[in-house]
C-alpha cells in the first residue's frame, strides 16, 4: 500500500474518532448535569411527599399536641436506608426535631428564608458529601391559634432530609462509564465497519489505480486495472483500461513512426543531423555516426561544436561560417565546406548543406537545422573510381579489340611460315624478316594483356596479388614515356614472392599513379627507383625519385582532395594521391612519405603479407 492509502486511511481513522469521541463527550456533558438535575428533582419530589406526610402529621400532632408522636417519626424516617439525617427547624434556623439526638437545640448559621422547595449538594460538619433536600412547612388556618395569622408567619418550620451523595455519585459514575464504553464500543464498530467498508471499496481499488498507473510509467503498456462492479470507481477502473489500451496504441504509433523515420534517416547515405538552437544534436543518422566513428554513441543530446570540432563553446561566427548560427539568423540555405573531427582525432573535409525547419517542442515554436554532410574524400574517390572505371572498361576494350586480331595475325604468320618452310623453303632473310614480325606481335599482344589486367575491375573480395609481377608489368607500361623524358627506370625487386590480399587492378592503380607521379616531378629527366622488400609480417613498397620534391608546407596537405601542386606546371586533378591512400587504407596498409625541395621523393607503401595473414588463420 503506497503512502496515498495510508493518508488515507489515517485521515478517515483520525477524523472518525475525532467525530465520535467529541460527539459522546458532548453527549456525556449534556447528560451528566441533566441526569444529576433529574435526580435531585426526583429526590426533592420524595422530600416533598415525606414533608407532605410529616406535615400532616405535624398538624396533627399539633392539633392534638403529640410532639413526642413527630419527633418519634422524624427519628424513624432518619434510620431510612440512603438518609443521613432528618430534622425540622423554626424560622428562625432552630432545631425543634431531629433524627439525631445531638442536632436538639443548635441553630443554623444561615437560616433558610426561601418558601420554596430545593435540593442541593453540600458538605455537613463530618465533611460528608450530601444531597440535602430542604423543604418549607407553611402555617395554615388549623395552625393559626399556634404561630398566628399566615399573614404573619406564613412558615411554621422547615424540614431538611439529607440524603448520602456517595450512591448517587457512584450511580451516576456507574451510568457515566457505561455510557463512555457504550460510546467506545460504537466507535470501535463504527471505525471497524467504516474501515472494512473503506478499505474493500475504497482503498483497494485505489491501490490498483495506483499501482497500474505506477507500471504505465515505468513503460509497462500492458498495465490494466480490470475492477469489477458498477459503482463510482469501477467506472472510473474502466475508464482507465481504456484510456490505458488508447495511450499503448498510440504510444505503438509514435514508436512505429518514431522507427520508420529513423529508418528513413538512416538510408540516405549522406550524414545527416538536427540541431535546435542552443546547438544542441536532436537527430543523427547511419552515414553521419560512421562519418564521425561515433561506434554505438548517437551523438544525440551532445553539442555540435563538441561532436565536430572538439570544441567546449560554438564556432566564432566572425571567424569560420556557422551553419547553425547563419541559419537561424537569416532562415535561409546554405552551403559551406568544413573540416570535421572524428572521435578518433582524425579529420575529414566535408561540404555542409544547412537549411531550416520549424518545429513545435515542448509547446514552443522553434527553427532547427537540418545538415546533410558529405564527406568529400568518398565524393572524390566515388567520382573518380567511376571515372576509372569507364576509363578502364575503355581500355579494355580497345585492348581486346586490338588482342584478338594480333592473336589472329600471329596464328596466320606462323601457319604462313611453316608452310613456305615446307613447301619451298625459305631465304634466311625472309625468316629474320618473318621472326621480327612474329617477335613484335608478341610484345603487342603482351602489352594489350597488361593493358586489360590494368582495366579489370576490382574483385567482389580480396584477392591473393603477386606485388613484384604487378609492378614490373604496370611499369612496362611507363618504358616508352620514360625514354621519351629521359627518366630511367629501376627495379630492385625482392627475389621471394610477395603477395598481399588486395585487388589486383588496384594495386596497379596505385602503382601506376606514383610512378606517375614521379614522372610528373621530374620534367627535365631523372632516375625513378621502385623497389620492394619485407619487414616482419609487412611488404614494403618504395618510389623514389630525383625530382623537383615537395615544399615543407605543402607536405601536410599533399593526400588532400584537388591538392595539386606539379612541377611540370600542369594543371593536375589533384585526386590520384588520396584516391591511392584510400585504396591502400581499405586493405590496412598505409604511404609515408620523405621529401625536400629539390632533393626529390620517396613514397613507401605499408601493406600486410599475406602469407603471415594466411598463416595464422591456419
Amino acid at each position: 500500500m503506497n503512502w496515498i492509502t495510508i493518508s488515507l486511511n489515517r485521515k478517515f481513522i483520525l477524523g472518525t474518532t475525532s467525530g465520535l469521541a467529541i460527539s459522546s463527550l458532548v453527549f456525556l456533558l449534556l447528560y451528566i448535569p441533566l441526569y444529576q438535575s433529574e435526580l435531585g428533582g426526583e429526590r426533592a419530589h420524595t422530600a416533598t411527599q415525606i414533608n407532605n406526610v410529616l406535615q400532616a402529621s405535624l398538624e396533627n400532632a399539633m392539633l392534638k399536641r403529640d410532639l413526642p408522636g413527630l419527633s418519634e417519626m422524624v427519628k424513624k424516617l432518619g434510620q431510612q436506608q440512603g438518609i443521613v439525617s432528618v430534622f425540622i427547624t423554626n424560622p428562625s434556623g432552630e432545631i425543634r426535631f431531629s433524627s439525631r439526638q445531638s442536632d436538639f437545640g443548635k441553630k443554623l448559621n444561615i437560616p433558610y428564608k426561601s418558601q420554596t422547595v430545593t435540593t442541593r449538594f453540600i458538605k455537613n460538619e463530618q465533611g460528608q458529601e450530601i444531597l440535602r433536600s430542604i423543604n418549607p412547612v407553611h402555617n395554615k388556618a388549623p395552625c393559626k391559634e399556634c404561630h398566628g395569622p399566615v399573614e404573619k408567619s406564613p412558615i411554621n418550620g422547615i424540614l431538611y432530609v439529607d440524603y448520602d451523595a456517595a450512591p448517587l455519585r457512584s450511580k451516576v459514575r456507574n451510568t457515566t462509564l457505561l455510557l463512555m464504553s457504550a460510546g467506545a464500543l460504537i466507535v470501535i464498530l463504527n471505525l471497524t465497519g467504516g474501515w472494512l467498508f473503506i478499505h474493500y471499496y475504497i482503498l483497494k481499488p485505489v491501490n490498483h489505480l495506483t499501482r497500474a498507473s505506477e507500471d504505465l510509467t515505468r513503460g509497462n503498456l500492458k498495465s490494466r486495472v480490470d475492477m469489477k462492479g458498477t459503482d463510482e470507481l469501477s467506472r472510473l477502473g474502466d475508464t482507465f483500461d481504456f484510456m490505458a489500451a488508447k495511450l499503448q496504441e498510440k504510444l505503438q504509433e509514435l514508436e512505429e513512426q518514431k522507427t520508420f523515420l529513423q529508418a528513413l534517416v538512416d538510408a540516405i547515405p549522406d550524414g545527416v543531423r538536427i540541431i535546435d538552437e542552443q546547438f544542441n544534436v536532436l537527430l543523427t543518422n547511419k552515414a553521419y555516426r560512421e562519418q564521425h566513428k561515433l561506434l554505438d554513441k548517437s551523438g544525440v543530446g551532445d553539442p555540435c561544436y563538441l561532436v565536430t570540432h572538439n570544441t567546449t563553446k560554438p564556432c566564432p561566427p566572425t571567424l569560420i561560417t556557422c551553419p547553425v548560427h547563419e541559419v537561424i539568423k537569416n532562415k535561409k540555405s546554405i552551403k559551406v565546406l568544413h573540416q570535421h573531427y572524428r572521435t578518433d582525432k582524425t579529420s575529414l573535409d566535408v561540404e555542409i548543406f544547412a537549411a531550416p525547419m520549424t518545429a513545435n517542442i515542448k509547446g514552443k515554436v522553434q527553427t532547427l537545422v537540418v545538415e546533410s554532410i558529405r564527406d568529400l574524400a568518398k565524393e572524390v574517390k566515388y567520382s573518380q573510381e567511376q571515372k576509372l572505371s569507364e576509363l578502364g572498361r575503355l581500355a579494355t576494350g580497345i585492348a581486346h579489340e586490338i588482342h584478338n586480331p594480333l592473336a589472329s595475325v600471329k596464328l596466320a604468320l606462323d601457319a604462313t611460315e611453316n608452310a613456305i618452310v615446307s613447301h619451298h623453303g625459305c631465304p634466311d632473310s625472309i625468316m629474320d624478316h618473318l621472326k621480327l614480325v612474329d617477335s613484335e606481335i608478341g610484345s603487342c599482344i603482351e602489352i594489350t594483356g597488361k593493358l586489360l589486367k590494368l582495366g579489370s575491375p576490382p574483385a567482389e573480395y580480396p584477392e591473393l596479388v603477386d606485388i613484384n609481377n604487378a609492378l614490373h608489368d604496370t611499369l612496362s607500361l611507363l618504358r616508352w614515356q620514360a625514354e621519351q623524358n629521359n627518366i630511367e627506370i629501376e627495379e630492385t625487386l625482392d627475389t621471394r614472392l610477395l603477395r598481399v590480399l588486395a585487388s589486383e587492378g588496384e594495386i596497379r592503380m596505385v602503382s601506376l599513379n606514383l610512378a606517375q607521379n614521379a614522372f610528373h616531378a621530374m620534367p627535365e629527366g631523372g632516375v625513378l627507383k621502385v623497389s620492394t622488400f619485407t619487414n616482419k609480417d609487412r611488404i614494403i613498397i618504395q618510389f623514389s625519385d630525383t625530382g623537383a620534391g615537395i615544399r615543407a608546407k605543402d607536405l601536410p596537405y599533399i593526400f588532400d582532395p584537388f591538392f595539386s601542386r606539379r612541377a611540370d606546371s600542369a594543371k593536375g586533378t589533384g585526386l590520384g594521391l588520396s584516391i591511392s591512400l584510400a585504396i591502400i587504407e581499405k586493405y590496412g596498409g598505409a604511404i609515408d612519405v620523405e621529401s625536400g625541395f629539390s632533393e626529390g621523393s620517396i613514397f613507401t607503401i605499408d601493406l600486410p603479407d599475406a602469407s603471415h595473414e594466411l598463416e595464422g588463420s591456419e
